[in-house]
This record gives structure tokens, sequence and C-alpha cells, in this order.
């Protein structure tokens, strides 16, 4: 409530309290007359209801904003719902599950999937700095960012840098995001990733599991700031896990990750279903996002060279 109105609020609460206490302190100390009552009671009355209508108007003015309020969020959040992939596309030889849980009306979670040309898809997720409307407006503008930048050049080093500079220019500057962009070649199965200072995403093999490290600042920090893009390999039968701290911070004991690489060891047990699991409702603080993505068993393997990530020069 603003600070004007919890002074109306306050001042009409003393005249009824005025009122009661002088009428009640009145009739202790002596009888009054016929003339006394006749003048004072009207007065006491007018005084008592002044303040009543002070309070009732206060009441009734925060009772319509917060009604209105509580419509432009369930607005705001019908809007952003029609920002998440609703649909996402078809992928022979691969299983894309996503799962999307708003801490409040509105989050600051993004993911996106995106289809490309040349049997590629664009993996986005990215975690803006605070929550409720300011931060889902941030995520908004990613969104429309990264969906004008791939239909131009579907590069991650590149949507990393011109997220990154538009941020700093028109954000303000305690406002950042986290993010992280990867292209999956479909035939291949390559991953050519940049990490902006986002949770590490996991690639699963059979037998393993490779964290792709942050490879930059996260976005909307510092207007120069370098970005590197790596590759890596998502090989037949193995998925690739997409997620924000929501995720983590809502599982509970000290080791989550490790809880998260267990849950998806096995081949058989990679779904959206064992990752919810872990969520524990009394731990959750957090926009929880999650982007799950599994190759086939029997699609063809690429070539994969000993070492499983290189540097792109």
């Amino acid at each position: 409530m603003p600070r004007s109105k919890r002074l109306i609020a306050w001042a009409g609460l003393l005249l009824q309290m005025s009122a009661i206490v002088f009428l009640c302190m009145r009739s202790l100390r002596w009888p009054m007359s016929q003339e006394e009552a006749v003048l004072l009671c009207p007065c006491l009355m007018i005084v008592y209801f002044l303040g009543l209508a002070l309070m009732n108007g206060v009441l009734t003015s925060e009772f319509v904003r917060k009604t209105e309020l509580e419509a432009d969020q369930i607005a705001a959040r019908q809007i952003q719902q029609t920002l998440i992939p609703q649909k996402l596309p078809e992928s022979p030889g691969y299983a894309v599950e996503t799962f999307y849980k708003p801490l409040r009306e509105v989050g600051g979670d993004y993911f996106d999937v995106i289809d490309l040309p040349g049997n590629r898809m664009l993996f986005a997720v990215a975690d803006v700095s605070g929550k409720g409307m300011p931060a889902a407006l941030l995520a908004a503008n990613i969104q429309a960012l990264v969906r004008s930048i791939a239909s131009v050049e579907a590069n991650p080093l590149t949507l990393a840098r011109q997220i990154n500079q538009h941020l700093c220019q028109y954000t303000p500057s305690e406002r950042f995001a986290t993010g992280v962009f990867i292209v999956l070649n479909r035939d291949s199965g390559e991953l050519t990733y940049v990490n902006a200072g986002h949770n590490s995403p996991l690639v699963f093999g059979r037998d393993s599991a490779t964290a792709l490290e942050a490879t930059g600042m996260p976005l909307g920090l510092f207007p120069g700031a370098e970005y590197e893009a790596l590759t890596t390999v998502l090989c037949p039968g193995g998925a690739l896990l997409l997620f924000t701290d929501g995720l983590t911070d809502s599982i509970p004991g000290e080791n989550a990750e490790n809880r998260l690489r267990d849950a998806l060891g096995g081949g058989s047990e990679r779904t959206m279903s064992s990752l919810k699991s872990l969520v524990d409702a009394k731990f959750n603080d957090d926009d929880i996002t999650i982007l799950l993505v599994k190759r086939g068993a029997d699609t063809p393997a690429l070539s994969i060279p000993s070492a499983m990530t290189c540097r792109i020069a």
C-alpha cells in the first residue's frame, strides 16, 4: 500500500478511536445533561463516521488496485504461455521433453526449441536475475532476440554476442541473465554450444556424463564480454539435459547435481518424470525449467574423435 494511503488509513482509525475514547471518558466523569448530549453525540458520530469513511475509501481503493494487479498478472501469465513452445518440432531419431514451472504467476526463465535448415535444431535456455514481472519482461525480450537472430544466423556464438550487447545497452545495470545456446546437427549428433555463465548442461553417454562448462560471462554484464563456442557429440542412446538452477535448488541434499547424474545414468530411466520426482516442493523457491533431449540408440553414429570436446577457431 502506498505511503499516502497508509497515512489516510491511520487518520481514519485515529478519528474513530478518538470519538469512542472521548465518549467513554466523558460518560465516566459525570452524567451529561440533555443539552450536552444533544450537542456532543452528533459531533462524535460525525467524527466517527468520517473516520469510517476514510478507512472504507482506502480499503476499497486498495481492493480495486489489487484486483487490477491480479488481472494484469493473469494476462501476463497467458501472454508468457504463448511465448513458450506449445508444439515442439518433429525430430526423427530424437525425443525432446520440456518442463516449465514458474514460482509466481510469471517467471524469469526462458527456453526455446527452434527447427533450423540443414536438419539442425537450436536449444536455448536462459535464467533472468530476479523474479516476477520485471524478470518476465526481460525473458520475453530475450525470446524475441533469439528468434530474430536465429532467423538470420543460427550460430550460438552470434546469439551470445548480440544478446549480450543488446542487454548491456538497453537494460538496467542490475539486470542480467545466464544462458546457454546449443545447435544440434541431427545427422551427426554434433553439438555446438556457448554457455554464458549458466548451469552446466549435461551430456550423457552409455557410461559417462560430460558437463558443458561456462564459456563466457552472463549476458548483460559487460559490453565487451568474450564468448567461446565449443563442440561435443550426443552419441546414439545418449541424452542432453539443460536446466535452470531452480531444479538443483529444489533437490534436497548437498549433491543435487550428482543426483541428477544418477537419475539419468541409466538409459532406460532417462525420462522427464524421473527428473521431476527429484523436486521437493519445500525447497522450491525459484522458477524451474528442464529441457531433455534423447537420441535414439539405433540412429547412425558419427565417427567420434578421441577428444569428446574440441575448440572452434
